[in-house]
C-alpha cells in the first residue's frame, strides 16, 4: 500500500540513558508480583520441593526480565519493519509443527529444540498482535469501511487460528480471533461487520459439531462443562475436582502445602493449568482475588498506555497486548471455575511454562517500548500522518 515508515513530530529518537530513564518500574513491579505468587505456587504444588518446578521457573523470569527490558529499549519503526517477517517465521513455524512437531498430552504442539520445546502457537499470540498494527497503521478511517481492504488482516487471524485448531488446540485458536478481533475493533472496523462474523461463527461451529471437525475430547468437553456429572471419573473428573478445591478453601484458604486436592494429587495439572484452583485452595478467595486485582491492573495500565501514546501503531500493539493478557487470566481462570469448557490455557506467569512465560514477557515488553517512546509518532505514509 505504499507505506512509509517513519517518525514525525519529535525528535529523532531518545538516546539509550533517556530510554533507560523513562522505564516504567511500576509495570516491571506489578509483573514481578504477579511471577513472585507463582513461585510460591510452584513450590507449593511440589510439595515443598523447589528444585522441582520453582527454581527453573524463577531463572526463566529471570531470563524474561532481561528480554523484557531490552525488547522495551527498540525503536517502534524498527518493531513495525519486522511485523511481516515476524509473523511468517512464526507461520512457518506452525506449518512445521503440522508435519515434525512433538507430540504431548494428545496434541502436537511442540519443537524441540533439544534446549528447550518451542511452542509457534505461543510466538504467534505476539507476531498477530505486531502484524496487526502493522497493517492497520497504514490504513485512514475511510478506507477500513471498505470490505476489501480486510480480507488481509481476516486472513492473517484465520490462517494461523485454523493450524493451531488442528493441532488440537482449541483455547489458543480462541485466543487468537478474539486478540484479532479486538484489535480490528480499536482499529474501526464497524459494529455490524463483527455482528456478520458472530453469525457466520454460530454456523459454523454447528457446522464442525455436526461434520466431524471436532476431535471427540473436544465434543466431549463441551458437554461436560453443560453437565460435569455425566462422566464425573472420566472427561468431567478436571473440573469436578477443581470446583471441590476451589469450594473447600473458603476465604483465607487451608494454608500453603495444606490443600487436600493438591496434596493428595486428587487436583490434575495443578502446576499449570490448574495452578488457579489450587492457589484458591490453599490461599482462599481472598488470595485468589488479589490475583484477579494484580491481573486486571496490569491490563489497565496496557489500556492506559494504549490512551497515551501519540503513534497508532503504538496504540494498536499495546491495546493488543493488553488483551492478549487479558484473554490469558480470564480464559483460564474461567476454565478452572466450570465456566467455560476446559481448554489447555497457562495462567500468565504463575502457571509453570517456557515458551508461555517468555512470550509474556515479550508482550510487557513491547508495552514498556511503547511507553518509552509515548510522544514519539510513526508516520502511516509519507505524504501524511494521522
Amino acid at each position: 500500500m505504499g507505506i512509509e515508515l517513519h517518525s514525525v513530530g519529535s525528535p529523532p529518537g531518545l538516546r539509550l540513558s533517556q530510554r533507560i530513564r523513562q522505564i516504567p518500574w511500576s509495570l516491571v513491579i506489578l509483573v514481578a508480583m504477579v511471577a513472585s505468587i507463582g513461585f510460591v505456587m510452584l513450590y507449593s504444588a511440589a510439595g515443598g520441593d523447589p528444585d522441582r518446578w520453582m527454581n527453573k521457573q524463577m531463572i526463566r523470569f529471570a531470563v524474561g526480565i532481561c528480554v523484557m527490558l531490552a525488547i522495551g529499549m527498540v525503536d517502534l519503526q524498527r518493531l513495525a519493519k519486522i511485523a511481516y517477517p515476524l509473523y511468517a517465521v512464526a507461520l512457518v513455524l506452525l506449518i512445521y509443527v503440522e508435519f515434525a512437531g512433538e507430540i504431548g498430552m494428545g496434541a502436537q504442539r511442540w519443537i524441540d529444540l533439544k534446549v528447550f520445546q518451542l511452542q509457534p502457537s505461543e510466538l504467534m499470540k505476539i507476531s498477530l498482535c505486531l502484524v496487526l498494527a502493522r497493517y492497520f497503521h497504514g490504513l485512514s478511517y475511510e478506507e477500513i469501511g471498505r470490505p476489501w481492504v480486510l480480507i488481509p488482516p481476516t486472513l492473517l487471524v484465520i490462517l494461523p487460528a485454523g493450524l493451531v485448531l488442528k493441532q488440537p488446540d482449541l483455547g489458543t485458536a480462541g485466543m487468537l480471533l478474539m486478540v484479532g478481533g479486538a484489535i480490528f475493533f480499536v482499529a474501526g472496523v464497524r459494529w455490524w461487520k463483527f455482528a456478520i462474523v458472530f453469525a457466520l461463527g454460530i454456523v459454523g461451529a454447528v457446522v464442525a459439531w455436526n461434520s466431524g471437525f471436532l476431535h471427540d475430547y473436544q465434543k466431549a468437553r463441551v458437554l461436560t462443562f453443560l453437565d460435569p456429572s455425566r462422566d464425573a471419573l472420566g472427561s468431567g473428573y478436571h473440573i469436578t475436582q477443581s470446583k471441590i478445591a476451589l469450594g473447600s478453601g473458603g476465604v483465607w484458604g487451608k494454608g500453603l502445602l495444606q490443600g487436600s486436592q493438591a496434596q493428595l494429587n486428587f487436583l490434575p495439572e495443578r502446576h499449570t493449568d490448574f495452578v488457579f484452583t489450587m492457589l484458591g485452595e490453599e490461599l482462599g478467595m481472598v488470595g485468589g482475588l488479589l490475583v484477579l486485582t494484580l491481573y486486571s491492573l496490569l491490563v489497565v495500565y496496557g489500556v492506559a498506555i494504549a490512551l497515551r501514546t501519540r503513534s497508532h501503531f503504538g496504540r494498536l500493539l499495546a491495546f493488543g497486548i493488553a488483551m492478549n493478557i487479558f484473554f490469558y487470566f480470564f480464559i483460564n481462570t474461567a476454565m478452572v471455575m466450570g465456566l467455560i469448557p476446559v481448554v489447555g490455557i497457562p495462567l500468565p506467569l504463575i502457571s509453570y511454562g517456557g515458551t508461555a512465560m517468555m512470550t509474556v514477557m515479550v508482550g510487557f515488553g513491547l508495552l514498556m517500548a511503547v511507553y518509552i517512546q509515548r510522544d514519539h509518532r510513526v508516520g502511516r505514509r509519507s505524504s501524511n500522518e494521522e
